[in-house]
């Protein structure tokens, strides 16, 4: 399993090659490796719903704990399954939407890299690993989004989305590592074992909001719903891969694997109930809004994806089976869905389903499958997707908190998807025919195959669901933490579910019949739909953006000394906060002092006066020279004669180029008011105080013996020398040393190239006379 999942990378990275080998086959020659997945996930099928458990396990960072555990169970089985195969769709039909394409190679290399990523967060067990490539599909599908560089719209849908579900991560992340510290495991399987601890602990309710705060961004519940009918600017093959197996539902997998651990509470089954259930309505409502093909299927997504979240919150066992059943349904009927609105665009050369119809004799094989797929999208006996619509209507109605408001919602999103559905079977390809910008004909095989296999599969599922029983209950059993047995069939008999389709049904054909009444009766609410939480987002920027601008006019405005200010107030803010919290201003230390002391240190203090209060300055020169060589004093007083000899020969050096450039430097002139004077006081004066109660702490507060001892008993017999110092110098910190040599060298070089740069402009100043040149 690692080495599918890490070889896919290897892959991806050769796609370049293997283009220049086998051309436009390159990509049937990359289907190989999901190919095989699936094949062995397939053989895996019996162990798995058997109720076993595969961990592979490989150690990555083993000091940090952090391992490549990949687990197969049920629910990641399922994930794997629809990952593996619809992206050998997705490449096969690549092949013929992309034909001639000049960068379908850079392509391959982000499809198979965003293939892998979603393979590797679906199969880790180890939180660290699961983080990463949760991160990695971020990046590639913001690659795979602006794909299209060259168009605006592109790139900006690219960035919202990566900024949005990036955001998201990074409170994930938050949510990861307080759970792992809780549940002391990095596990997933042992976090989730854990449960108990973990909702009984006081921070429940911040590592729930922040795990929240992850899964509805990736996974575009309200209100960051809007991203994902924006991602439709990737190419289609792209759309239908994120909508059907990807991306998406990321976030829904997290959830699902984390329900054990963080389910059951109060918090958990009123906040995903809610926001899944006006997920769901809001993207079924938005779909009816749109005549482009892609943008209708995406809001129907948003409505799929609002309506596993809600499931998830209800919590039941019933509701558990429904999630997975309508999870399975939704990537079947949904991937050939796009891969048909591929179709139509390539072969019509238009999005628009107002512009088409009457495309059934001219695209027949299209037609067929887009119709079986849009049955099952609309929940209609016998597709798998009418099943999945069963199973949900079920739960919600023995849901055991908010049943009527659920069950009210859940109703008006299978009206408003039926009408959607009815929409994109019958629209483009019954009524009176239509011109389009291209003569309408039937697609290539390459882009054929992958519709009627998935719309098959949605046929065959539905008539004999007993063919995917198995796989429905272990994916459930997984989610519910306990073993769970699913009985699918068609028919259950009369009872309230059926009544509820039946009532979808007819009021959803209902609204396909009116459907250009209903998009005019909604156009006066086009300003309310221009200021809904995309509008929020746009002003979010735009702050951002406000703000960066007054941080760089305050902060960076390109005087040293402000950032002088800045930096010493921050220092003094934290530092001095934390020790009068932490330490406070008691010292107990003895204060032996000599005279000849506290002469020098008056001398010193007279000249960092005098350098601050002189307007001559060479007088200020010299008193820095004064401070300077008054520390050399202190050296020698406190027996480092070695110390006070280089500190002299810095400072007489730092004195003499001093006075070397001093007469290159403009007149004194008062560049700062006399409060801003003030406040340069007031902050040198703290940062002064912080530093010496810093001292005095350090002093009175040692927490581990001295070194001096250790130094003074091996300096001879490690060191070779009796002076201490130089055997400090050269052999115990001898990269510190290396490392100030190197700083003096470059000073050294600095000082050289000013007067060599000094000599050449004057001689450039003064040029030669004509008699020294012919001399010269």
């Amino acid at each position: 399993m690692q080495l599918a999942v890490l070889g896919g990378f290897v892959l991806a990275a050769f796609a370049p090659l293997l283009h220049r080998w086998f051309g436009e086959r390159a990509g049937l020659v990359m289907a190989l490796l999901p190919a095989s997945l699936s094949l062995w996930l397939f053989f895996q099928l019996p162990a798995v719903t058997a109720g076993e458990v595969l961990v592979f396990e490989y150690p990555w960072v083993p000091g940090l704990d952090i391992s490549l555990t990949f687990l197969l169970d049920g629910l990641s089985l399922l994930f794997a399954l629809m990952i593996s195969v619809i992206g050998v769709f997705v490449l096969i039909y690549t092949r013929g939407y992309l034909k001639g394409h000049p960068d379908l190679a850079r392509f391959h290399v982000v499809l198979v890299a965003f293939m892998m990523s979603m393979l590797g967060l679906v199969l880790a067990d180890n939180v660290v690993t699961l983080f990463v490539f949760w991160e990695l599909t971020s990046i590639t599908s913001y690659l795979l989004i602006g794909f299209n560089h060259t168009d605006p719209e592109a790139r900006k849908s690219a960035l919202q989305s990566l900024l949005i579900t990036a955001g998201g991560g990074l409170s994930l992340l938050a949510g990861l590592i307080m759970m792992a510290l809780i549940g002391d495991s990095w596990s997933l399987q042992g976090l989730t074992s854990q449960g108990d601890v973990i909702r009984e602990h006081g921070f429940y309710l911040p590592i729930l909001l922040c795990v929240l705060g992850g899964a509805f961004t990736k996974s575009a519940q309200f209100p960051f719903h809007f991203w994902l009918p924006n991602a439709m600017a990737a190419p289609t093959p792209v759309s239908a891969y994120l909508h059907s197996a990807t991306m998406v539902k990321a976030g829904i997998y997290l959830l699902a694997r984390l329900q054990p651990g963080l389910g059951g509470t109060e918090a958990w089954m009123t906040l995903l109930s809610l926001f899944g259930a006006v997920t769901m309505v809001t993207g079924a409502f938005l779909a009816l809004r749109h005549t482009s093909i892609k943008s209708l299927l995406a809001y129907s997504t948003v409505m799929a994806l609002g309506t596993l979240t809600m499931l998830l919150g209800i919590g039941t066992k019933e509701a558990m089976v429904a999630f997975a059943t309508f999870l399975l349904a939704h990537s079947l009927y949904k991937g050939a869905l796009f891969l048909v609105a591929g179709i139509l665009d390539h072969e019509t050369g238009t999005k628009d389903i107002a512009a088409m119809g009457g495309l059934r004799r001219a695209m027949p094989v299209t037609a067929t499958c887009a119709g079986i797929a849009a049955l099952s999208l609309g929940g209609v006996i016998p597709l798998f997707g009418f099943i999945g619509k069963e199973s949900m209507l079920e739960a919600v109605l023995h849901a055991e908190r908010f049943s009527p408001f659920l069950s009210a919602l859940s109703l008006s999103a299978a009206i408003m998807t039926l009408a959607a559905a009815a929409i994109v079977a019958l629209r483009p390809f019954f009524g009176t025919r239509r011109e389009t910008p291209r003569a309408p004909h039937e697609g290539p095989p390459e882009m054929l195959v992958g519709p009627i296999l998935l719309a098959g599969l949605s046929l065959l599922l539905g008539v004999a669901p007993e063919l995917a029983s198995g796989l429905i209950a272990a994916a459930a059993s997984s989610v519910n933490g306990e073993p769970l047995h699913a009985s699918l069939s068609l028919w259950h008999g009369i009872n309230p579910a059926l009544m509820l389709s039946l009532v979808s049904l007819v009021l959803g054909l209902l609204i396909f019949r009116y459907w250009g009444h209903w998009r005019a009766w909604l156009r006066p609410l086009e300003p309310l739909f221009a200021r809904g939480p995309e509008a929020g987002y746009f002003k979010f920027m735009d702050l951002i953006v406000t703000v960066s601008i007054w941080q760089t006019r305050m902060l960076q405005n390109g005087y040293i000394r402000n950032y002088l200010v800045m930096t010493l107030l921050v220092l003094v803010g934290l530092t001095g906060y934390t020790l009068l919290a932490r330490q406070g201003l008691t010292f107990d230390f003895a204060l032996d002092v000599h005279i000849h002391e506290v002469l020098v240190v008056g001398l010193m203090v007279s000249g960092a006066i005098t350098a601050c209060i002189m307007r001559l300055r060479l007088a200020a020169v010299a008193a820095v020279g004064t401070m300077g060589f008054c520390i050399a004093l202190i050296f020698v007083t406190f027996s480092a004669p070695d110390l006070g000899i280089t500190q002299l020969l810095v400072e007489t050096l730092t004195v003499i180029l001093l006075v070397l450039v001093l007469f290159r430097l403009p007149r004194f002139a008062s560049l700062s008011t006399s409060l801003e004077r003030v406040r340069d006081l007031v902050v040198a004066g703290s940062t002064g105080l912080l530093v010496t109660l810093l001292i005095l702490t350090v002093l009175d507060g040692r927490l581990f013996p001295s070194i001096s001892d250790y130094m003074i008993a091996n300096s001879q017999p490690e060191g070779h020398g009796h002076n201490i110092v130089n055997v400090i110098l050269v052999d115990i910190r001898a990269l510190d040393t290396l490392g100030e040599v190197f700083v003096l060298a470059l000073a050294a070089i600095g000082v050289y190239a000013m007067l060599r740069f000094h000599s050449s402009e004057h001689d450039d100043r003064h040029p030669p006379s004509r008699k020294e040149s012919r001399n010269g």
